[in-house]
């Protein structure tokens, strides 16, 4: 596959503005092909040497890294089941992330559109049996919420006793009314670490909206990745076997 004018290290490094040693470490990692070696030892880099660079830093843009070079190894390995494996992860990973933040969008949506949820919370500190009854369910359950790290009561010194002040009667009503909404334990707590960040339903709305609008944007850039590997792959495919 080493075909087409000869280059020089530094003018592979110069085309991606990276270092002559880099380049070696690429050709070591398998992000670029295998080079041949003059009968002196110098290594032999050609226009596909080049091609492959620039795939290899499209797919970086879209997939990081560590996983371009899995991706790019396997592919000069003639490893097209492990390329196409590690390539599939990085998607899912973003089909994951799309989904947890909708989750996370609708327990919102939830807090934010029932009443009870946004109704005021009595002032002052209330003892676990008062915040049971308050939000209608039992006190075992608000102790099993607490050693979830969902609710961090305070305790009164002397006694022991649970208190809660009023951010904790709140988020108390908010892990009872996702709860009842069948949401898991892991979008509750990641609904509490916003509103305790934030302090507003509606800022966190807006501070997860961004977060899909960036994961957007990242999985368009892993698609004109997938994009360049795939027109890398029939390229190669064209110039028959090494």
């Amino acid at each position: 596959m080493h075909t087409g004018e000869r280059l020089r290290a530094v003018d592979l490094a110069a085309t991606a503005g990276i270092s002559v040693q880099q380049v070696r470490n690429y050709v070591d990692l398998g992000v670029l092909p295998a080079v041949r070696r003059t009968e002196s030892g110098y290594r032999i880099f050609t226009a596909e040497h080049a091609r492959a660079l620039a795939v290899a830093r499209r797919m970086a843009e879209g997939h990081g890294w560590a996983r371009t070079r899995e991706i790019m190894a396997a592919v000069h390995r003639d490893d097209l089941p492990a390329a196409l494996a590690a390539l599939d992860g990085g998607h899912a990973e973003l089909h994951r992330e799309r989904a947890e933040i909708r989750r996370v969008l609708g327990a919102f949506e939830t807090v934010v559109t029932s009443p009870a949820a946004v109704a005021p919370a009595p002032r002052g500190a209330a003892r676990v049996g008062e915040v049971a009854a308050l939000v209608g369910v039992r006190t075992s359950l608000l102790r099993l919420w607490e050693e979830r790290g969902l609710l961090r009561p305070t305790r009164v010194r002397g006694t022991g006793y649970r208190v809660y002040d009023d951010t904790e009667l709140r988020a108390a009503q908010v892990v009872a009314l996702l709860r009842r909404g069948a949401y898991p334990f892991e979008i509750i707590a990641a609904v509490l670490a916003e509103l305790r960040t934030t302090g507003s339903a509606q800022r966190v709305r807006a501070e997860l909206g961004r977060r899909e609008q960036e994961l957007h944007r990242r999985s368009l850039r892993r698609l004109r990745a997938s994009a360049a590997l795939h027109d890398y792959l029939r390229h190669r495919e064209s110039l028959g076997p090494a």
